[in-house]
């Protein structure tokens, strides 16, 4: 095997060249117009991930193996307690019956999310909005299911925007890639991208990382979007199960016992000429050089959460991001987990330079799917690991955020949002959150 230390020092020299950027086609990192409630004062927008499902597009075991209401109910138990949670903190979507069966599955709350966002942007300024990947459930585009690519997209990227387009007509939405738009090939990443750059409202450049500015100078911000999905395709890891009362289990001895699984991607998946290293040098050399006054990062996959199953993935990417988020971002935004959480990480164990401030992470996944978090496994991070903090969620719900950059006051504003389970559309505001500045 190649060493990749050396593949990448070679690629940080190669791409300090001109003949190797990874700068995005559609957009550079210059300056991107903001819509008509541009101000420089504040740049506020829209982020919402996981929001690419419906119920016409179900996974292939609802349909090889399907459930009545009460036998889909008790599977959605079996698996809770599988997770060693507690009992009493068990809940489930809404059920959706497909017309003239009994079969059942979860119903989908994008298009009530879609209504609520639109409602938000008439008395809160909604400039553009970021997607936060899963944008197409549950194989991405060139799933084999002889469903037409042109309408998947449509019915479940675009349609359940509608009202916020209607609202924001001239809204561009700046996409990110998420596992399940990787399942099914190469090319169904190629045909979302595709897809995407004949929009009008949605950008997702085609290689899956890019960056972009929002704002004036001196009071901009630049957002570097993050394949996360490929990163974690280039790397070795064990996925290492819980202990009974909610701990991580060491992982040696969970090898040793055969308990814990080596993640595996699919061939497709796999980085192509260390495109996974590239980007992680990319992203360095990008944010290290930006001029703009705000740096924020997003992506799919979380750098910690409390659900309890995407903790070992977690591990993984800290070890490949904290140091250059720690040195140099104002905050990471993801979805991956169904739900919405707010924490933070102090940055006590890697170099902070010039960053001053704990690393606000905005977990806003719940566009269209829900999920509960594991509470004995929130509560032993809390105790194991003194740099990161919870400080808010919300599980079992539909929702999203709106985060503003507020140029006077030098501070990050971030509000979650959720609607009601009987899809109008309505929204519940549950709460703001405000950060200091935390890069010079």
């Amino acid at each position: 095997m190649i060493n990749k230390t050396i593949l990448y020092i070679a690629l940080s020299a190669c791409l300090a060249t001109v003949g190797c950027t990874a700068q995005s086609n559609k957009q550079s990192s210059t300056d991107v117009a903001s819509t008509s409630k541009k101000a420089s004062d504040k740049i506020e927008f829209l982020a919402f991930g996981d929001g690419g499902y419906h119920v016409d597009y179900p996974k292939t075991k609802h349909i090889t193996n399907p459930k009545n209401k009460q036998q889909f109910i008790a599977a959605e138990l079996a698996d809770w307690l599988e997770d060693y949670r507690p009992r009493d903190e068990f809940d489930h979507a809404p059920i959706y019956i497909y017309p003239g069966t009994e079969i059942a599955t979860e119903q989908g709350g994008a298009q009530a999310v879609g209504i609520a966002m639109a409602k938000l942007c008439e008395t809160k300024a909604c400039q553009f909005a970021i997607q936060l990947g899963d944008n197409v459930y549950p194989d991405g585009a060139d799933a084999n299911d002889g469903k037409d690519d042109q309408k998947r997209l449509h019915d479940l990227v675009y349609a359940p925007l509608k009202p916020l387009f209607k609202a924001e007509p001239n809204l561009v939405v700046y996409s990110a890639l998420g596992n399940h738009d990787w399942k099914s090939s190469r090319k169904g990443v190629a045909v979302q991208t595709q897809w995407m750059a004949e929009q009008a409202n949605f950008h997702l450049d085609e290689k899956g990382y890019y960056s972009y500015k929002m704002g004036e100078p001196g009071n901009d911000v630049e957002f570097f979007v993050l394949d996360t999905n490929m990163l974690l395709a280039g790397q070795s890891y064990y996925d290492v199960p819980l202990n009974p009362d909610g701990s991580e289990a060491d992982e040696q001895q969970a090898i040793r016992d055969g308990r814990a699984d080596l993640e595996v991607h699919d061939p497709h998946e796999g980085p192509q000429n260390d495109e996974d290293l590239a980007q992680l040098i990319w992203l360095k050399q990008g944010i290290a050089n930006s001029t703009a006054k705000w740096k924020l990062v997003y992506g799919h996959h979380i750098l910690w959460s409390i659900g309890g199953t995407k903790y070992s993935e977690g591990h993984v990417l800290r070890k490949l991001l904290m140091p250059t988020l720690c040195k140099y971002a104002d905050g990471y935004i993801a979805g991956h987990e169904h739900d919405l959480e707010l924490l933070t990480d102090d940055c006590s164990k890697f170099d902070t330079g010039n960053s001053v401030g704990k690393l606000p992470l905005i977990i806003s996944g719940a566009a269209s799917k829900m999920r509960g978090k594991h509470t004995p496994f929130a509560q032993f991070q809390e105790r194991q690991y003194p740099e990161y903090d919870l400080l808010w969620s919300k599980s079992f719900v539909w929702g999203f955020s709106h985060i503003s950059l507020d140029n006077q006051a030098n501070k990050l504003d971030v509000s979650f949002y959720t609607t009601p389970r009987d899809l109008t559309g309505s929204i519940i505001d549950e709460g703001s959150f405000s950060f200091s500045k935390r890069t010079r």
